[in-house]
């Protein structure tokens, strides 16, 4: 049993609290848990005893509003925190390709072993010359993007199958795959339009974000310094908060 001053935080009340907190094991996710449920009493007393009224939730950010002053990052700040990530701020590469998608289930042998045989033929047709890609897609592709003649339009990493990926990532732009392209979905004749890498983006379109980062990383360590000053105050029994005991539902 937990107790914060004159209120206890039942097991049951921590069980409940665990399925907010998913963690790698049973007792990290109780720890976490009930470090939560403590550092909501010391924020829900505090306020009440203030004078915050509503919700838990409203009276406890009524209180953090009057509490937490947070500067605003200046923009030298920004600058050299964007000069120190820059690996952050790039956009993702991405392709342009087309295929055209040949059914089969992945438990179906037979099916999968004819699909095969018509994908090896139908690419033969396309390593002769690629332009007849669009037309066969119209013709036979199962993807919906045979409307578009198997146009998938940009795919950035992430965002499809990794054995098609992987596929995207051996070719040059203009090149059809040697070899169909077997996925869960079937067996795909693929060919790369286009590819744009990834490139930096410039301070001015990211400037932002960066402040809302810098700001919210300066507001939790102020919260957790806040709780700090509460628990010094409270008679905590059953539990040592430890230096995450601003993370909770209430405070973020």
């Amino acid at each position: 049993m937990i107790r914060v001053d004159d209120a206890v935080i039942t097991e049951q009340a921590i069980a409940a609290e665990m399925q907010l907190h998913p963690a790698p094991s049973r007792e990290a996710a109780y720890h976490q848990a009930a470090q939560a449920l403590v550092v909501r009493q010391l924020l829900v007393a505090e306020a009440a005893r203030r004078g915050f009224e509503g919700l838990e939730e409203e009276a406890v950010g009524r209180l953090l509003e009057a509490e937490i002053t947070v500067p605003e990052a200046d923009e030298a700040t920004c600058r050299r925190w964007f000069e120190a990530n820059r690996a952050r701020f790039r956009s993702p590469e991405a392709w342009h390709a087309q295929h055209l998608l040949l059914a089969a289930d992945p438990e179906d042998e037979p099916a999968r072993r004819a699909a095969e045989a018509e994908a090896n033929a139908l690419l033969a047709e396309v390593r002769a010359d690629p332009a007849r890609l669009a037309p066969l897609a119209r013709a036979r592709s199962a993807c919906p993007s045979r409307e578009q003649g198997g146009d998938l339009g940009l795919i950035e990493p992430g965002t499809t199958v990794p054995e098609f990926e992987a596929a995207l990532r051996a070719l040059a732009p203009g090149e059809v795959h040697p070899t169909p392209v077997a996925t869960r979905f079937g067996f795909h004749i693929l060919r790369l339009l286009r590819h744009e890498p990834g490139r930096d983006l410039p301070y001015e379109s990211v400037a932002p974000r960066i402040a809302a980062w810098l700001r919210e990383a300066s507001w939790r360590r102020a919260v957790h310094q806040y709780v700090g000053i509460l628990a010094g105050r409270a008679r905590i029994e059953g539990f040592v908060l430890d230096g995450a005991a601003a993370d909770g539902p209430l405070v973020q």
